[in-house]
């Protein structure tokens, strides 16, 4: 049977004051350690930005000590993906130092390979794939392609080839946009990534970061991921979700409703999140309750996607 992670992209985010976090908080509180009490992977996405230090990535492991199973994935640099060009294999070297302890540690579940929309398929691209492929070679590795050309069969051959990990999106769809699936092209984990589906804001020149990923997923929505997500359970070992619908504490509201649909299991939720989030009320009285459906009414009527 597959173990399922499921978390969040992130954790340090000032709207998620009062929100996810308690907007009053004791001695010692720390997001991160937070988090680890109700979700079991986070997604580091400050490596975008600039490479870990060693140090940064063993304050992590310190946060999590109390929690054996939770798993960190790292977001490549953005020299490697974005801006693609003038970066040495000295560079892959030393962003891969900083993370190293997570993987000597047993607690880096993949380093993601995130590319925009506008790297579309072609000879040029597959190469840098390849390139990429070839620096962080030995490294478990999820790949994110966002435009439809990519989605062939040759392309998923080529990633069962190198052991990469396909990249499962949820996205605004338009014209040339992958669209959902459930491909695993690495036996030993799956990656899924929901990004929310503001198509208002997506490619909106002036939209901010928040803007884009401001939406709620709703029960409907989310069913359909569910089933996607046990299905690659049955052709990987292990299944990474993230959610990205960050803003405002969507992303956690998300990761929980989803936890609790594909597990089973009895899901905890942080009491500041119930108040912003009503629809999680369901799944805690019906958990007290002892059912295993959480999202069904009794009557049969549908819950309301929670916004408030």
């Amino acid at each position: 049977m597959a173990k399922y992670y499921i978390g969040t992209a992130g954790w340090s985010y000032e709207d998620w004051e009062g929100v996810v976090y308690p907007a009053s908080r004791g001695r010692g509180f720390h997001p991160l350690l937070f988090l680890a009490g109700y979700i079991n992977f986070v997604e580091v996405n400050s490596t975008f930005y600039r490479p870990a230090p060693p140090a940064l990535a063993l304050s992590w492991l310190r946060k999590v000590e109390a929690f054996p199973d939770f798993l960190f994935a790292v977001k490549l640099h953005q020299l490697f993906t974005h801006q693609r060009r003038d970066f040495s294999e000295k560079d892959a070297d030393e962003f891969k130092a900083g993370v190293e302890l997570l993987r000597a540690r047993g607690r880096l579940a993949a380093l993601l390979l995130q590319f925009p929309w506008s790297f579309s398929a072609t000879p040029a691209n597959e190469d840098h794939l390849l390139r990429l492929f070839s620096l962080f070679a030995g490294w478990p590795l999820a790949l994110e392609v966002r435009h439809a050309s990519w989605d062939r069969p040759a392309f998923y051959d080529l990633l069962r080839e190198n052991g990469v990990a396909h990249c499962n999106i949820d996205q605004p769809l338009f014209k040339n946009s992958i669209a959902p699936s459930a491909v695993s092209t690495n036996p030993d984990f799956a990656y899924v990534r929901l990004h929310g589906r503001n198509a208002e804001n997506w490619f909106r020149e002036d939209a901010g970061r928040d803007d884009r990923y401001d939406y709620l997923y709703s029960k409907d929505e989310l069913e359909g991921w569910v089933e996607r997500i046990r299905d690659l359970g049955t052709k990987s070992s292990k299944v990474y979700v993230v959610t990205n619908n960050h803003y405002r504490g969507q992303a956690m509201a998300n990761a929980l409703q989803i936890k609790s649909m594909v597990t089973g299991e009895k899901v905890d939720v942080p009491e500041a999140l119930l108040e912003k989030y009503p629809v999680l009320r369901e799944i805690v009285r019906k958990i007290r309750a002892g059912q295993m459906d959480l999202f069904l009414k009794k009557d049969g009527a549908d819950d309301k996607d929670g916004k408030s």
